[in-house]
């Protein structure tokens, strides 16, 4: 039987990653993450690992670039406004083809914002967030469960494709607690095969360089059309959703993190009235599962987004479904917590509107 055991969000995070085989942390604190670091400097030296806490955000993701160019599992962490100041190090260690993890527990923006949680930086997780053509990949976890076994796949796939990884949660699953399932397989960092390209102890061994440039004419070019092959096979392989009630509903609520936990209120309460209101919760917004989406509007054509934003991952839908169903959305930007009622009262109109029209075209 799987551990259980009572954690806060971001406590589960950090676990999650050391369990998932993570040696080195560095970052700096902000409001609503600080319980990661806070939980590493004391669990990762007993595991053997190192912590620094750096004295400010640009030097914690170059540490990071450091150590993760040896090969070793590591981790940085922060919330919006220092997740901002991570960038420019986050697109070198992309242009370096890093295999980086970094958690980023959302809070209100834009500016310093306020310390609640919000879902404002979807674009910047999603677009790379830095300079130049690059991918991170991204998943949403919806509970402290999956805050806890997120890393373990984020790791596999930035080792298997040469990517920085990212959990991108928000400030309420960073601080409320739950039960946590450990389900993926701890790993032992002494049964990892160094990687061919990392840096090290020479041993004998053709020199081996790390870097995010190349200045010959078109070098750059062909380092990044090589990583959109990369991106290709993980939007073909890589790409998790999961559904509710789908199978015969007539509006599809797409929503993912704290939003579609309250989105499944929502739709439970429509069910109750009679509506059939189903969810689609993305898991990796990166890649986001837009093939599934097409699909779906075969046969449902109101589509409803739910975001804790001014609406960001809506365009995602709208791209994906190009014309096919119509797109609404309920957004509630400045980290204002959204509640099922008013969810509800949404689809409600919106399901009235189109019987109304179905009507009048009868």
């Amino acid at each position: 039987m799987a551990e259980k055991k009572l954690m806060k969000g971001n406590e589960a995070l950090a676990e999650g990653a050391i369990r998932a085989g993570c040696r080195f942390f560095a970052g700096y604190p902000i409001t609503p993450q600080n319980e990661i670091p806070e939980y590493m400097s004391w669990r990762l030296p007993q595991v053997g690992g190192a912590f620094v806490q750096a004295e400010s955000e640009v030097s914690a993701i170059n540490m990071v670039y450091g150590a993760g160019a040896t090969g070793v599992r590591c981790m940085t962490s922060s919330s919006s406004p220092g997740m901002s100041l991570k960038q420019e190090g986050i697109s070198y260690a992309a242009g370096a083809d890093l295999p980086i993890f970094i958690g980023n527990v959302m809070r209100g923006g834009p500016g310093l914002g306020n310390i609640a949680g919000a879902q404002g930086d979807y674009w910047q997780a999603t677009r790379g967030g830095g300079h130049g053509d690059y991918r991170c990949f991204v998943m949403a976890p919806n509970s402290v469960t999956e805050m806890a076994n997120f890393p373990h796949k984020c790791y596999e796939v930035a080792f298997k494709y040469r990517i920085p990884s990212m959990v991108l949660a928000d400030g309420i699953l960073g601080q409320m607690m739950e039960p946590v399932e450990f389900k993926t397989p701890e790993v032992d960092p002494k049964t990892l095969t160094e990687p061919a390209w990392a840096l090290g102890v020479n041993n004998g061994r053709a020199k081996r360089i790390v870097k995010s440039y190349d200045l010959k004419e078109g070098g750059v070019e062909i380092m990044v059309n090589e990583r959109v092959q990369r991106y290709k096979a993980i939007e073909a392989a890589e790409t998790m959703f999961e559904e509710k009630m789908l199978e015969d509903a007539e509006i599809a609520i797409v929503a993912y993190g704290i939003s579609a936990r309250v989105s499944v209120a929502a739709m439970k309460m429509a069910r109750e009235k009679g509506l059939k209101v189903g969810l689609f919760r993305p898991i990796t917004l990166w890649p986001f599962p837009k093939a599934r989406i097409v699909e779906l509007s075969k046969r449902i054509k109101h589509f409803i987004v739910v975001e804790m934003s001014l609406g960001q991952m809506v365009e995602d839908v709208q791209l994906a479904l190009n014309g096919r169903s119509e797109v609404h959305l309920y957004a509630k930007p400045g980290a204002s917590v959204i509640n099922a009622e008013d969810v509800y009262k949404v689809m409600e109109k919106i399901i009235k509107k189109g019987a109304k029209e179905y009507a009048a075209a009868k």
